[in-house]
């Protein structure tokens, strides 16, 4: 595994090593040690994963609220998706500030994105499959979200008009949001 940081601070992008052979590969994809030692949950309480038929269909930008908030570990199983998220840590040098990364079923990585990040994808395929770790149970009543195509972001997703839920067109604007994260706060 070859750990690396992201831009924006917490963030982390994890390649993971196979070993190949005429049968097809073999690799570990998570390591409690290797996590442990470089700062990373060591341990999760649920692991979802999320199947798409169409390709330019949009979920996101989704958190929990503290103090159900979660670090997410997430992997693209197949197909690809365009992997965004946004800083919402009141205090954060980077507050407000989004990252966004491609992720595929041909090259095996992890995001490690942290409590107080807004999350959302937006698949590049037909029939992706997404898969994320998170390392607090689900909470319905701290779920939450922002627009996916709030201005104050101005993520440039794949697709202009994506196929999203009724749920993430109805979320309020970031300029209307109070954050309920604070920078260097774990909960």
């Amino acid at each position: 595994m070859n750990i690396r940081p992201l831009k924006l601070s917490g963030c982390f992008e994890i390649e993971l090593t196979q070993r190949r052979d005429e049968r097809g590969y073999f690799g570990r994809t998570f390591d409690a040690e290797i996590f442990a030692a470089h700062g990373l949950p060591a341990s999760f309480a649920q692991e979802n994963e999320s199947f798409t038929h169409a390709k330019g269909t949009l979920r996101g930008l989704h958190f929990q609220k503290p103090p159900f908030a979660e670090t997410k570990l997430v992997r693209c199983l197949a197909g690809s998706v365009y992997d965004a998220f946004v800083d919402l840590r009141e205090g954060s040098p980077t507050y407000g500030t989004w990252d966004a990364h491609v992720l595929t079923a041909t090259q095996p990585r992890w995001l490690v994105i942290p409590k107080g990040f807004a999350h959302g994808f937006c698949t590049l395929e037909p029939d992706t499959l997404f898969a994320y770790k998170v390392d607090a149970r689900y909470a319905p009543e701290a779920e939450t979200g922002l627009p996916w195509n709030d201005p104050a972001f101005g993520i440039p997703w794949p697709t202009p008009a994506p196929f999203t839920s009724a749920r993430d067109q109805s979320h309020a604007p970031f300029a209307q949001f109070q954050t309920p994260f604070v920078a260097g706060i774990a909960w």
